[in-house]
């Protein structure tokens, strides 16, 4: 009999399923209904960098900025190198009107990722 998480009644299976959907919904540009698959998810396994990235897109998608960065900004402290974790941070900062810290995350996503996309928004000639 599969292992139950909590009282949800929901099985680690069905979570790699709602991963999965949570996929295809941001793929679909439903990214509300990606965050609510995603959050039993990350309920049941905080640690989970992967749902918490995933989450931190949907959020972005759903121009929640303030969650995006929150969740980007877990993902870094977990994955300090994790080029496009930096770089969809910047992002989220930039749309937020905070110039500074957005090149600081370009340069940074740029430094770890000669990306050509990471490197044109890093504007390391200025």
């Amino acid at each position: 009999m599969p292992e139950i998480s909590g009282s949800t009644g929901r099985t680690p299976e069905t979570h790699v399923i709602d991963f999965r959907a949570a996929e295809q919904l941001l793929n679909a540009r439903d990214p509300r209904g990606a965050v609510k698959l995603l959050d039993s998810v990350i309920a049941a396994h905080p640690e989970n960098t992967a749902a918490r990235l995933l989450r931190a897109r949907a959020f972005f998608a759903a121009a929640q900025l303030r969650p995006a960065e929150l969740e980007f900004t877990i993902v870094l402290e977990r994955e300090p190198d994790n080029a496009y974790a930096h770089f969809a941070l910047a992002r989220t900062y930039e749309r937020q009107a905070k110039p500074d810290q957005a090149k600081r995350h370009f340069r940074l996503a740029a430094a770890l990722d000669p990306n050509p996309q990471y490197l044109r928004h890093a504007e390391f000639d200025s």
